[in-house]
């Protein structure tokens, strides 16, 4: 069965009242994104209501179905037979060859919905449903009709078009990206970080993100592999805005002048400060990290404490109450998980302590951090003046 069309079903974007069009315009933004790298040719569009997908000429139906489901704000996608508008009895013949394709086996039960959204249409959705299902059941006699839990809901609306349905295969939810301002993710290389910017952007958050590089003791391949997760993580989030930050003589300095223990604290605090810095340059709202409370010893909730306390911008950590069970399988959902593992390390992992503190106090970190009062201002805006920026998006 060749399919003509898609009818794309949302969720919450249904109850945004007056704004509601806002949002359905974001989200036929977002569809067209997606589909920019598959083959044919696409006509994306909203109507009283519902947004379609029509396609003109060959496409790749498996390719299309694909890049739709990274789609954020889409709960359901319909393939759809589109035809033109006709009387009664060429849209039975219609709707007989759509079940006869779609479904070989005949034995099932079903139920008509039609919705006549064309009022130029002389027949009301009552009249059309049950010439439909009369029509259904004389050409298939082998079925029969249940109207409270059928086998097959075949979707009938009459519009522009007429648009014939039955299935709906499940979208990502959400909301479309751009509709909830923008955030500034912490990206690193691992399982975590990636997870988190696919939870924020699926509440219609755009991401920018920064990376802390650390060479000579992380190599050029470990820098790869997080641009390599924030490309997978564009497929859902769109483009991304990556700052790659030199790292090494903001950690060898305060390896060399703070408490061992404290290491992995403070590390993160400048992190932090560094991050905000890009994140309020570009508009950003907030900053985003992967963090789960007790996961480690930087994420309990005074380690969590310590580092917001360097921060005016609020912090979001969508997996604060995920278990890495749980941060794992989202992980394989979006296809980071293989390169998340790769044993390329990163900037956090190459001065970790043997023994860190997991209840830092505030003013201790604080007084510790004079130490370094010398110097580390001019590092800092050394990292921030020669990071590397670079935009990031989805292979096509």
């Amino acid at each position: 069965m060749r399919f003509h069309s898609f009818l794309i079903k949302y969720g919450e974007i249904g109850i945004k009242g007056k704004n509601r069009y806002m949002f359905e315009d974001a989200l036929v933004r977002q569809i067209r994104y997606a589909l920019k790298g598959v083959d044919g040719n696409f006509h994306v569009h909203k109507c009283h209501g519902r947004v379609y997908v029509d396609c003109d000429g060959d496409y790749d139906y498996e390719e299309t179905v694909g890049s739709l489901q990274k789609v954020f704000g889409i709960v359901g996608i319909c393939p759809a037979v589109r035809v033109k508008v006709a009387e009664i009895g060429q849209l039975k013949q219609d709707v007989i060859s759509y079940m006869d394709q779609v479904y070989p086996d005949k034995k099932l039960t079903f139920k008509v919905e039609a919705r006549r959204a064309n009022k130029r249409y002389p027949m009301n959705s009552m009249e059309i449903n049950c010439e439909l299902g009369e029509a259904v059941l004389g050409a298939f006699p082998e079925t029969s009709v249940d109207v409270h839990d059928p086998d097959v809901k075949l979707n009938v609306e009459i519009r522009e078009e007429v648009y014939i349905y039955s299935e709906i295969i499940p979208g990502p939810g959400g909301m479309p990206v751009g509709t909830n301002g923008s955030a500034m993710l912490l990206l690193s290389g691992g399982i975590d970080s990636p997870v988190a910017g696919y939870m924020t952007a699926k509440r219609g958050v755009e991401l920018e993100a920064v990376y802390f590089h650390a060479p000579p003791y992380t190599s050029e391949r470990a820098k790869e592999k997080v641009i390599d997760l924030a490309r997978l993580v564009s497929a859902y989030a769109g483009p991304i805005k990556l700052h790659i930050v030199n790292f090494t003589e903001i950690q060898l300095y305060i390896y060399e002048k703070c408490p061992h223990e404290e290491l992995t604290i403070l590390m993160r605090r400048y992190m932090m400060r560094i991050a905000e810095e890009f994140a309020k340059k570009d508009g950003c709202l907030g900053l985003v990290t992967g963090e789960s409370i007790g996961q480690v010893a930087s994420q309990t909730m005074q380690s969590l404490a310590a580092t917001n306390a360097v921060c005016t911008l609020p912090v979001y950590r969508p997996l604060i109450g995920f278990d890495k069970r749980e941060i794992v399988e989202i992980s394989e959902k979006i296809d980071t998980y293989e390169v998340s593992i790769q044993p390329f390390e990163d900037c956090c992992t190459i001065f970790v302590a043997k023994h860190p503190v997991t209840k830092p106090n505030i003013e201790r970190m604080e007084k510790s951090e004079q130490n370094l009062a010398g110097k580390i201002d001019e590092l800092v805006r050394t990292a921030v003046e020669t990071a590397e920026i670079m935009r990031v998006e989805q292979e096509r």
